[in-house]
């Protein structure tokens, strides 16, 4: 097995794009093109990490980091896909996280930030391609994108390094009238004993809003953006109640990846789990 360091490798590259915000509510704030650049040195023991800010408003800004060794707060998947973020949600702390995931020459990024005392406060979307590549952007998410029944195959991994697990996926969603949907979640950890989460949502312009049932009660948002894009995750992060946060995207019309990152009820980071379904 390769190690976490080899699998960061993967992100290696010129990465060109934007850093785009957006508001609790899907409102758009403001559009930052970026280029973020990740090369290899002392034959790639060591990583030089260049971001440029390119504003057409302010001066451009430039910040270098160099980096021999991971955080605890990172994880890594084969294809480079990652999370980094607050391993802890403590009161009084700003909390959030990043998650990104690969697809070719493509690189899709979210960052997911709260407020000290918990509530959603800022969204940004980041959108890359590498430099010399010409695949194009996908459209933004519509919610007829995601209906239909999605066969998955999962991988979790856990920052207490034991073994990944392996397990398929259904995700079955549906559309009730025009502002109404329903999802069925079906996890196959063991074949013959399947696990089902059941939630209905409501649609308010490129907002969803699914309350889970038992044993997870808890509001969550599903935000549609651009690219093929979404964010999920509580209006509100609190200790003594579980939640996640996910990213997703839309590849190809029938294709689809999703990367979860599980808090539990004690604000203790637990596991990273990437999903790849198709319709």
């Amino acid at each position: 097995m390769r190690s976490q360091w080899q699998y960061l490798l993967q992100n290696l590259g010129e990465w060109q794009g934007s850093f785009t915000r957006f508001s609790p509510q899907a409102e758009f704030i403001e559009d930052t093109p970026t280029v973020v650049s990740l090369a290899g040195l002392n034959d790639n023991k060591t990583i030089r990490q260049i971001v440029r800010f390119l504003p057409s408003n302010r001066p451009a800004e430039e910040k270098v980091f160099e980096y021999s060794s991971l955080g605890k707060g990172v994880l890594f998947f084969e294809n480079g896909a990652f999370s980094q973020g607050s391993i802890q949600l403590s009161p009084f702390a700003e909390f959030g996280a990043e998650l990104g995931l690969i697809h070719g020459d493509r690189r899709l990024r979210l960052v997911q930030l709260f407020t000290p005392n918990g509530k959603l406060d800022k969204i940004t979307l980041i959108r890359e391609y590498l430099a010399g590549t010409t695949t194009p952007e996908r459209p933004p998410l519509q919610v007829d994108d995601l209906v239909g029944k999605w066969q998955g195959e999962a991988v979790t991994i856990y920052p207490d390094w034991r073994s990944p697990d392996t397990y398929s996926t259904q995700l079955q969603i549906e559309r009730l009238g025009s502002d109404r949907l329903a999802q069925q979640l079906t996890i196959y950890s063991t074949p013959e004993n399947p696990y089902q989460i059941s939630s209905t949502g409501k649609i308010t312009g490129s907002l969803l809003y699914f309350e889970g049932s038992q044993p997870d009660r808890q509001m969550t948002q599903v935000m549609l953006l651009p690219d093929g894009a979404s964010a999920t995750c509580p209006q509100q992060v609190q200790l003594r109640q579980a939640f996640f946060l996910e990213v997703g995207w839309l590849v190809q019309p029938n294709l689809r990846q999703r990367l979860i990152r599980r808090y539990n009820d004690k604000g203790e980071w637990t596991s990273l789990t990437l999903v790849t379904e198709r319709k």
